[in-house]
């Protein structure tokens, strides 16, 4: 009987996991809460489907914003009731920003709770928090000839605000309203602290078998009590089972297993055909997968990879989907650190950004992964498509870090690069220098021929000096006319050269004007402010200036 129970909790679990983990990834809701445009009536809409299309009555749902405030609460339509408590697998599941599922306490009944983290570009946005009750449980539990009482410790009793079942025995919360008055009487008779600490009891006629129901922090809150008649559990005296009673038990028993395994097996077919329907209209791509393999995937996985028709042809190609993960900084790819991205993901849940090719096509998604089946090692896995909010966000850091005249980085790029450079230079122990330059006589330039032909040189010489420059030099605009170029593994000497050849280029160039510049170049000195090194190379231009124009100074 316990085993059989532990089956049922185990599945309920699992299956109102994939219920919150279904809602707490479509990408509108983070948008929604943010924007505190919560639809009620969409999520009204959802809890009445899963009620009516599953064997799982009773259930209610809250969604919370980062503040563990509700946004939304489901109203149980016996009584009105709604939950709005802090709870500590609440905190947890906070704290943690990972799924969490358990049988908790609330305000007004113990439940199954699953509960799980709304991210958006790796920030915690809020939890979405799906409970039902046992009820389903016991019901189904009476197929199996099963009586059963859910008792919730005494200790808690203060936890219960508003009880929905309203009865109590010996201080103890009955949590399942279809709990037998003869039962509930018969504990009330004998005392319930007298079986709770009991894995099971035979006594009048019936086993008395007790399961412990634990939460989060593996705490016992209470007991699942089942009560089964004796002459219904087989004898295992060699006298009893005589031949010709043996047989007639044996036919019974495969008639009456073929009814029940029936009745199960449309009931389970049933709620997976739910849940199936409820994941293949999320519309973000969702699959099972062990540490190896893809197991499944829903319909939206084919809109991206819409070269395949059924996840058996995918399969015969492809063993995993990081066969089309790209690499790039800030995304995870298909080996990480020596670990499968699998493995990252769950040890790095944050870092949690994957690009992916396709057809030429690219789109960014975020991951997320739980644990749905620890005995066969299967995991969730939901992908998230961020592809217009990656896209927007690379945009406007490059709008950020660009100067809009010339298309070269801009002074707030200039002061990020060199702090990171001189960072590296001092850890790595290479040579970093820093060239300053600038348009000789700019000023009389828009003052003769206008601040048009102005931006026009600006434009001109720009693309010039980076056709002479390296993929690892650093070229920004600092000023109207001064410029800066970031040079790593770049000594004195060499920078000097490479200053030298820019000026005799934009020398003989002569194109939209004639124009010449001056250089300042410095070489970093290990430890020191970034701040000494740029007034170092800015004195050095001022020598150059001082000097004729046209010319590099170093300092």
């Amino acid at each position: 009987m316990s085993e059989q129970l532990n089956k049922m909790i185990e599945y309920k679990q699992k299956t109102t996991l994939a219920m919150a983990f279904s809602i707490a990834n479509d990408k509108s809701l983070a948008k929604d809460i943010l924007e505190k445009k919560i639809k009620s009536d969409h999520f009204d809409e959802l809890i009445f489907q899963f009620e009516k299309n599953n064997l799982y009555k009773n259930s209610w749902m809250q969604i919370l914003d980062k503040d563990l405030k509700p946004v939304y609460l489901s109203s149980n339509k016996q009584n009105g009731i709604t939950e709005n408590t802090i709870r500590e697998d609440l905190m947890e599941a906070s704290a943690l920003e990972k799924p969490i599922v358990s049988v908790s306490v609330g305000n007004y009944d113990l439940s199954i709770r699953a509960i799980v983290p709304i991210i958006r570009d790796s920030k915690f946005i809020g939890l979405v928090e799906i409970s039902s009750r046992f009820n389903s449980i016991s019901q189904q539990m009476k197929d199996f000839g099963v009586e059963s009482v859910v008792v919730l410790n005494k200790e808690y009793k203060n936890s219960i605000k508003i009880p929905f079942s309203k009865t109590f025995v010996d201080d103890y919360y009955i949590a399942n309203i279809d709990a037998p008055i003869v039962f509930t009487s018969y504990l009330r008779r004998n005392g319930i602290y007298n079986y709770i600490h009991l894995p099971y009891k035979s006594e009048n006629g019936y086993i008395i078998s007790i399961h412990p129901l634990k939460n989060i922090q593996n705490r016992i809150i209470g007991h699942y009590i089942m009560f089964k008649k004796q002459d219904d559990v087989l004898n295992i005296n060699l006298d009893f089972f005589m031949y010709k009673w043996f047989s007639i038990a044996i036919v019974a028993f495969m008639i009456i297993a073929g009814i029940v395994g029936n009745l199960v097996l449309y009931r389970s077919k049933k709620q997976k055909m739910y849940y199936k329907n409820i994941i293949d209209s999320s519309s973000n791509i969702v699959m099972v997968v062990d540490k190896e393999n893809i197991i499944d995937m829903n319909k939206t996985f084919f809109k991206y990879f819409y070269g395949f028709k059924t996840p058996e042809e995918f399969k015969e190609a492809h063993q995993s989907i990081s066969d089309f993960f790209i690499q790039e900084d800030g995304c995870i790819y298909k080996d990480m650190a020596g670990i499968s991205w699998l493995e990252y993901l769950m040890k790095y849940p944050k870092n949690n950004l994957v690009k992916i090719s396709y057809n030429e096509k690219e789109y960014y998604f975020t991951a997320g992964i739980s644990l749905i089946s620890e005995e066969n090692g299967h995991y969730s896995v939901i992908f998230a498509d961020v592809t217009e909010e990656k896209i927007y966000q690379k945009e406007l850091e490059h709008t950020n870090i660009t100067d809009p005249l010339t298309k070269i980085r801009n002074r707030y790029y200039y002061n990020e690069q060199i702090k990171k450079e001189s960072a590296s230079s001092n850890r790595y122990f290479y040579p970093l220098s820093l060239v300053i330059f600038d348009i000789d006589h700019f000023k009389k330039i828009n003052d003769n021929y206008g601040h048009d032909v102005g931006d026009k040189v600006l434009i001109e010489y720009t693309k010039l000096i980076t056709t002479y420059l390296r993929d690892s030099d650093i070229f920004c605009r600092i000023g109207g006319e001064e410029f800066a170029l970031i040079l790593p593994h770049v000594n004195k000497s060499d920078a000097y050269k490479i200053a030298d050849k820019i000026r005799m280029k934009v020398q003989e160039h002569k194109d939209i004007l004639a124009v010449t510049m001056s250089f300042g170049v410095t070489e970093y000195v290990k430890g020191e402010d970034i701040e000494v090194t740029f007034k170092r190379a800015d004195k050095a231009l001022y020598g150059a200036k001082n000097g004729g124009r046209n010319r590099v100074v170093f300092r």
